[in-house]
């Protein structure tokens, strides 16, 4: 079984008893990132959202690949009032690469500021 971790130090130190990227075979699974500790953490969810996926995008960069490799995605939300906006902004993240997805409604995120968490799963 071939599994390697990865903390990537652009992301900073992992705070807690996990990997921020788990390479199993040619599939890389990411942590749940968020925009906590960021000038983000207090802004809206597309802004959350942008910083996430510039997040991934600096880990896709380390593996040599881009958000093109997305496969599936899962998003915790901890208000759906914001959706319309959340949408938007996945639209012109993904471009024409949109991958699959799951949304989930959470009653919080570890922080109350904190609006979502995405986790990603991406072909290598």
């Amino acid at each position: 079984m071939n599994i390697q971790r990865f903390n990537h130090e652009q992301l900073g130190e992992a705070l807690g008893p996990y990997s921020q990227a788990v390479v199993h075979n040619s599939t890389l699974y990411t942590s749940g990132l968020t925009a906590f500790g960021s000038t983000a953490q207090n802004e809206s969810i597309s802004e959350q959202t942008r910083l996430i996926f510039l997040q991934l995008s600096i880990i896709c960069q380390a593996f040599n690949v881009t958000l093109e490799n997305l496969i599936k995605v899962t998003l915790f939300v901890s208000d759906m009032s914001d959706i319309v906006a959340l949408r938007s902004t996945l639209f012109e993240v993904y471009g024409k690469y949109l991958p699959a997805s799951s949304l989930i409604k959470v009653d919080a995120l570890f922080s109350e500021d904190l609006k979502i968490e995405i986790e990603a799963i991406i072909a290598l």
